[in-house]
Formats: C-alpha cells, structure tokens, sequence
C-alpha cells in the first residue's frame, strides 16, 4: 500500500491513484505563476489533486482573491481520493473535483478560467503494461494534445494563463500544435536532472495572444542530494526536508 505523501502544508492519500506524487508535478504546482492575479483555476487531469492544493497553498499566502480551484479527473478510483485529499484540508471550502472527461467537462461548463494547469500523461510508447488504470493515467492516447489544447482553449479566460510541463522532446510539436488553438508560449523553462543530463521536461505556460518569449534554465541538483539552490527555492514552501 502507498503511503501518504506529507508536505509542509497538507497531507495526499495516494493508495489508490496510478499515478503517485513525482517531481513533474511539485515542479509544475511551484514554477506555474500566479502574478496574474487568476479569480477562477482549473486543473485538468487531477490526480491525487495535488497541484490544486499547491496553488490553493500558495494564493492563501499571498492572499489571492481566488473564488474557486476547480479539478478534473475521469478516473473514478482517483477522482474520489482527490474529493478526500480535499476535503482533509484547510482550503476544502474552495477546492472541488469534478469526475468527468474533459469532453463532458467542456460541454457542460458555460464558465472560463483565468488559470489552467495540467500534469498530462505523455507515454506515447506503443506499449501497455497489464494495468489499465496506470495505463490511462499515464499514456497520452488516454487525453492526447490536441484534445487537451482543444479543451484549454474552450475554457480559458481571454487574458488567462495556461500552464503544463511535457518531455522536452515533444515540446516543439506540443507548441506548433498550441498555436493552431491562438495559444502561445509566453514563458519555458527547461528541467535537467544534473548538469551533465540532458533537458529532460519542458515547463511552458502559454497565453492567448503573442509575447516575447522568457526563457530559463532549471537544474535540480549537482549530485545525488545535492539540490541546487534554484530548486531549493521553488520547493521549499511545499517539501519537508526542503
């Protein structure tokens, strides 16, 4: 049985979630922005729930005038460990997991968010393991990227932000296809292990109409431990050891 994952500020149940907490996610929930000041967020492909519960930490600190964080999960084994993770933290007055697909989502939500974010599953491998809910969670015929830009770009604010992190190497296609949505990069930062690995994930957020591009670099230790001080500072209000 998995254990719970323990952060600084809230607990998640993961035991019956495919997909367990992993850096790709405290990354994402850390590095995403929210000096746009968003009224309305929405994660789509919750999980466990925990980027919600990182932004609904971090706009508490602030304080952030956020009238609701919104959750998506099609999964029903995930989607009810999400609705607990909630309902077991300080911010559960705003925090609410719909168990639904992004299409079903789409078609019945007249409402727009200043803030989306996703952790999507991105195995596009041709190969399946013999569990198929580790399967949906991971592989990205389960909500490939046209269909999740598709829904983002019904549901995004006009001014609003969208935010996700995928392997670097799908980034340049991941981008060309966002742009025949009218989305475009504002901000990338690029993830390496060390600093002799390769680039290994690209975080992007994007926005309705063109900026210049910011671009940086994130390198997340220098040896087995040894965390660099970039990544000590944009985890350390979530992580216990941090």
């Amino acid at each position: 049985m998995s254990k719970p994952f323990k952060f600084k500020e809230f607990t998640i149940h993961q035991d019956r979630c495919a997909m367990k907490i992993g850096t790709d996610a405290v990354l994402l929930g850390a590095w995403t922005s929210i000096k746009h000041q968003p009224s309305s967020i929405l994660d789509i492909g919750a999980g466990t729930g925990v980027l919600a519960l990182m932004l609904a930490q971090r706009s508490s600190e602030i304080p952030i005038d956020i009238e609701i964080i919104d959750a998506l999960e099609i999964d029903e084994a995930a989607y009810e460990q999400c609705v607990e993770n909630f309902e077991n933290s300080v911010w559960a007055d705003r925090l609410f997991c719909y168990h639904a697909s992004l299409n079903e989502f789409t078609d019945e939500i007249d409402d727009t968010y200043d803030l989306i974010i996703s952790n999507p599953p991105f195995y596009s491998e041709d190969f399946k393991t013999d569990n198929q809910q580790r399967d949906i969670a991971r592989f990205q015929d389960a909500m490939p990227f046209e269909h999740l830009l598709a829904g983002v770009s019904k549901l995004l604010s006009e001014a609003g932000e969208f935010s996700i992190i995928i392997p670097f190497q799908e980034e340049e296609k991941f981008i060309r296809l966002a742009e025949s949505f009218h989305l475009f990069p504002h901000r990338i930062t690029y993830v390496q292990g060390n600093p002799d690995s390769e680039i290994k994930r690209s975080l992007i957020c994007f926005k309705r109409t063109k900026t210049t591009l910011e671009k940086t670099h994130l390198i997340i230790e220098t040896g087995r431990h040894q965390y660099t001080d970039e990544y000590v500072t944009l985890t350390k209000d979530f992580y216990l050891n941090m």
